[in-house]
């Protein structure tokens, strides 16, 4: 939690008895435009003062905006501990210490736990679906368009021998020959670019704007689909036309 007004509690939390911390959602509703650290608010009966503010942070639901929320030191009645390790050490066998310890201090209660990345995790459990669902299709996808690309490729080399003879007879270089069939399929590819991009872009947008917090989308993200949708086209293209205009030229055009 990123603390953006006044101070967090003091180590010894006795001295804060009376103290209080809030997000950015409560202090809008206190004074929308200003500080609130040091101002009095009421608790039932007995008056607390605001110490510090913290960034608005992901506690409730993921979908809508932070509720107003407080905190106050710690009190007994509080049933739950947090414990925050050090980073590199054994897990199990500090979690097995850990409720050695509560087993001999407060015997009467089950030792219960839960990692605090696995709950906010629980959060976005739908999202983390979508994610592998969609990975997984991206990759079908990648793998039956470059075999059609492939056959469309083969089929056009094969159409087009007798004139990849005659042009190799002519003097053009393989390079040349390799460069003239890749260029119609280059044409294709940004072409489809052109006509994926902004509805790609309308969708994800949609999709991110139901998010509170979400991320941008950046040009250089559809730059780079489409130089990876570019590549994988001349990969699978290049192929095909390197082994036509190999092809030694008497052989196409006696066939021919």
């Amino acid at each position: 939690m990123q603390l953006i007004d006044g101070r967090n509690f003091r180590p010894h939390m006795l001295c804060d008895s009376s103290s209080i911390v809030i997000n950015e959602a409560f202090a809008k509703l206190i004074k929308p435009d200003g500080q609130v650290a040091g101002q009095t608010v009421r608790w039932g009966e007995d008056p607390h003062t605001i110490v510090g503010v913290v960034k608005d942070f992901v506690y409730n639901n993921v979908y809508k905006p932070a509720e107003p929320v407080l905190f106050y030191p710690f009190s007994t009645k509080s049933g739950i501990l947090n414990i925050k390790t050090k980073a590199g050490i054994d897990l199990p066998k500090t979690v097995s210490q850990i409720g050695e310890i509560l087993k001999e201090t407060n015997p009467g209660y089950p030792f219960e736990y839960e990692f605090l990345d696995n709950v906010f995790s629980e959060k976005f459990k739908s999202e983390m679906l979508i994610q592998r669902l969609a990975g997984v299709f991206a990759v079908l996808s990648i793998i039956i368009s470059c075999l059609g690309l492939l056959g469309l490729a083969a089929f056009t080399a094969e159409r087009r021998t007798k004139e990849m003879g005659i042009r190799k007879v002519l003097g053009a270089s393989v390079a040349s020959l390799i460069g003239l069939l890749n260029g119609e399929f280059v044409v294709l590819v940004l072409l489809s670019c052109a006509v994926a991009f902004p509805v790609a872009w309308w969708i994800m947008n949609d999709w991110l704007s139901n998010y509170q917090y979400h991320t941008v989308l950046h040009w250089w993200i559809f730059a780079l689909a489409g130089g990876g949708a570019l590549l994988i086209a001349l990969l699978t293209v290049s192929s095909q036309a390197i082994k036509a205009a190999l092809t030694n030229p008497t052989r196409s055009l006696r066939d021919e």
